[in-house]
Formats: structure tokens, sequence, C-alpha cells
């Protein structure tokens, strides 16, 4: 595959890398990584998210972060946020953009937000409906949960992944992406959930993320390519997880990721020596982390060749 066509990498360790991380990262040197991420060119990061300090205490200092990384150029902050309440703060914080859990599967919405998925999506409208009445503009990415399947419940069918999907689009959601929270997906299963949702919301489905539980994210990713998707979630070594679902291992490494896709001829505008560079600063934040990934560990082949 030859091209320059624009694929997407949002960052998301310093959220869903952290939020698992065993221990805590502190504010100053949270601030350094994401500068040094930023600084290899990733446009979009998702900084932290507003939820209780006492159920995610890695999550403390979202406010602050959020504050900070809004003055950093060019760069999309992104905060995660379960409810309006968490999103108020989103928004007084400063974030361009909010990003809405909604578990597909029963058991992960009661577990992650004691709610069901149903109403869940009518807390979206609630949310939908306040920012459209505020003066700054922010937008409302909403994320399916557990699409791909669910440790707490098994096998999620696609109509409840279409379902869901569509009652967000309903909702006036400004995009939606497919979460396989728990890394359980394999490449037909993604391209199957994709065609099915896109079929019902069109150009509202975006993004995918991508946990790598069974060493299968890469090739849903390349399935994602290969169906229309050019925007993937990624976190920097391979951090992450959800801890309300039991057994879910790191996301999709970012260096991974970005190596895959500039290889294959597409401009991710990130500086791939510098993104590896960027594990200094979050092994100096968390240095009894583990870090994975491929690439950083083989090193950059003299085959490579960046895409722009």
């Amino acid at each position: 595959m030859s091209t320059r066509e624009k694929v997407t990498v949002c960052e998301v360790g310093p959220r869903d890398g952290l939020q698992i991380a065993h221990g805590i990262m502190p504010t100053a040197a949270k601030i350094r990584w994401i500068e040094a991420i930023a600084a290899a060119g990733v446009a979009e990061i998702e900084v932290g998210s507003f939820v209780p300090p006492k159920l995610v205490p890695q999550m403390a200092d979202t406010d602050a972060i959020v504050r900070h990384a809004v003055t950093i150029p060019s760069l999309t902050v992104i905060a995660l946020a379960p409810n309006l309440h968490g999103v108020r703060n989103a928004y007084a914080a400063g974030a361009h953009r909010v990003s809405i859990p909604v578990s597909v599967s029963e058991g992960h919405s009661r577990a992650n937000l004691n709610r069901s998925p149903a109403e869940q999506i009518a807390e979206v409208g609630r949310i939908v409906a306040w920012v459209s009445s505020q003066p700054r503009r922010m937008e409302v990415e909403a994320g399916c949960s557990t699409a791909f399947g669910c440790s707490i419940d098994g096998v999620v069918p696609i109509e409840k992944v279409v379902a869901v999907a569509s009652g967000l689009a309903v909702a006036g959601v400004d995009s939606v992406a497919l979460a396989d929270t728990v890394g359980y997906a394999h490449p037909a299963q993604i391209r199957a959930t994709i065609r099915a949702v896109r079929g019902a919301i069109g150009g509202k489905l975006e993004g995918l993320h991508l946990h790598d539980t069974m060493g299968l994210g890469l090739a849903n990713a390349l399935a994602g390519i290969e169906e229309g998707i050019r925007k993937f979630d990624a976190a920097l070594a391979g951090l992450g997880g959800c801890p309300f679902a039991p057994g879910a291992s790191g996301n999709i490494v970012t260096e991974d990721l970005v190596f895959m896709l500039e290889s294959m001829g597409f401009a991710t505008g990130i500086d791939l020596v510098r993104l590896i560079a960027a594990r200094t600063a979050l092994h100096q934040g968390l240095p009894g982390e583990p870090l994975h990934g491929q690439v950083p560990k083989a090193g950059i082949p003299k085959t490579f060749r960046a895409a722009a």
C-alpha cells in the first residue's frame, strides 16, 4: 500500500495508561511526559479523566493537567468524563473534546458506571444538550466500550453494538468510536462490526480503541484501516486497561502503531524517534511500571522511511 493519506493517532496513555498503573505519577512528571508526547508531533492526547479520585486516584490531578495541556500549541486536549458532572468539570478546565464511555454490555456498564447502557445513552443526551448551550464549542465523542466482547458478559452481539451506536448518534454526539475494552477482538470481527455500525450511523463512526490482550491489536488496527478507519487510540509503551473490566490488559503500543502506519505510507505527522524518546519521561515518572513495544525494543530499522 502506497499512500500519504492522513491517519490520526490519539495518545491515551495519560488517561487509559495510568488509570491502572501500580503507582501514581506526580503531576509535574505527568506534565513533562505529555509535553514530550506533544513535541513528537502527536496532535491529540487524552490527558485524564474526571472521575472520583477515591475510585481512580491516578486521575486526581486531571483538572490541573487539562489546564496546563491546553496551553500546548496545536494540541487537541481530550478528557474522559462518565457523566454530566464530569463534563462540566472538563469544560471548566478548558478541554477541547470530552469522551463519554458507554458500555455495550450490561455487566460492564453496571461495573464501570453503575448504569444500564440505556441509562448511559440518556445521560449522553443530557450532556449534549448542556454542551450545546455553552458559549464555547467542545466536541462530544462517545466510545462504545466492550463492543467486541466482555470479560463479564462474554459475547457481545453486533446487533447490540449497532443499537448503542445508533442511540448515541440520535443523542447528538459529534463522533462515535468502537472500543475493544478487553482486547478480545479479531480482524474479521473488526471488519464486520465496522460495516454494521457504519451502515447504521454513517460518518459518525470515526475511531477504534484497541487493546492487545490476545496479541491481535495491530492486526485489528490493520483491519480497521482496510475498512476506512482513519483514527486510532494507542498508549505509549502499551500501558493501560480498565479497572472495572477483569483481565483487560494494555492498549496497542503507540510506537508500534506509528511504525506500521508510516511504513505503509500513511502520514501520522509523528516523529518516531522523538516518540520513543518520550518513554524516558514516562519511566522517570513511573520508574516501576513495565514498558512494552516491539519497535522500541528492536530499534528503528534502517529500512524505515517516514511517509511525510
